[in-house]
């Protein structure tokens, strides 16, 4: 493995750990780019690799047997993909999608598991956010029962901002239908009506956050659930 160039982690998990810790972490890991587009795992293949983004992000997608797919959660630099292995579970059970390009931690997953019995804090933290998954997930399938598309695409586009880290997404009308779960008419109107209220600008695929208050009041409350779990069960913890 080719030595790490000496950049810091900016992956929120690998915050604050102890220095032995942090230094066996990095000497397990190799910074890779995270291409747009490139599936990382698909649903019931091993997981043979974990990722820590730094500044790109999943999707972590269930696809169904007649086609149709749906984002149940991310994963950005507050998070890492392989999720599963901290059960003991090598077997991805979701579609792991790069939608936003950038750099990530990757380690082997075998190397990943040996290093947990020797990182006590780190294990305890990749635990919590175990934690956090499970009600990212249960709030998932809340909101795309019960809320409506407009308040669930502000809360989506408010998720992809804040890793993205940036006011300007690229996102066409299929790639939202699909993620959202809902046929492309509805992410028009829900769009539509964002934008006639100033919170977006939405041109062929562009998206361009303009009030970013403004779409958080429109959201439904599952953006500020999901924000208030990971602070309450790791920032706060930590």
């Amino acid at each position: 493995m080719s030595p790490f160039p000496a950049f810091p982690a900016a992956n929120r998990l690998l915050q604050e750990l102890p220095a032995v810790e942090h230094a066996a972490f990095m000497a397990a890991c190799e910074p890779v780019n995270l291409v747009f587009g490139k599936v990382l795992v698909e649903p019931g293949a091993l997981i043979e690799q974990v990722y820590f983004p730094l500044d790109g992000f999943i999707s972590l997608i269930v696809s169904l047997d007649d086609g149709d797919r749906l984002e149940v959660a991310m994963a950005g630099r507050e998070g890492m993909m392989g999720v599963s292995l901290l059960l003991g579970v090598e077997e991805s059970p979701l579609c792991a999608l790069v939608q936003g390009a950038g750099m990530a931690l990757r380690m082997d997953a075998a190397r990943f598991r040996s290093l947990l019995s020797s990182c006590p804090v780190l294990q305890q933290r990749l635990q919590r956010y175990l934690y956090v998954v499970i009600g990212q997930l249960a709030r998932t399938a809340a909101c795309t029962h019960f809320h409506q598309v407009e308040a669930r695409l502000a809360r989506w586009l408010l998720m992809t901002q804040d890793r993205a880290d940036s006011d300007k997404l690229y996102l066409t009308h299929e790639f939202l239908a699909a993620m959202l779960g809902v046929r492309r008419a509805g992410i028009t109107q829900a769009a539509t009506a964002l934008q006639e209220r100033a919170l977006i600008s939405y041109r062929r695929g562009n998206i361009t956050v303009l009030d970013r208050p403004g779409l958080i009041d429109v959201s439904c409350g599952c953006y500020r659930a999901d924000c208030s779990l990971y602070s309450r069960i790791l920032d706060d913890h930590r």
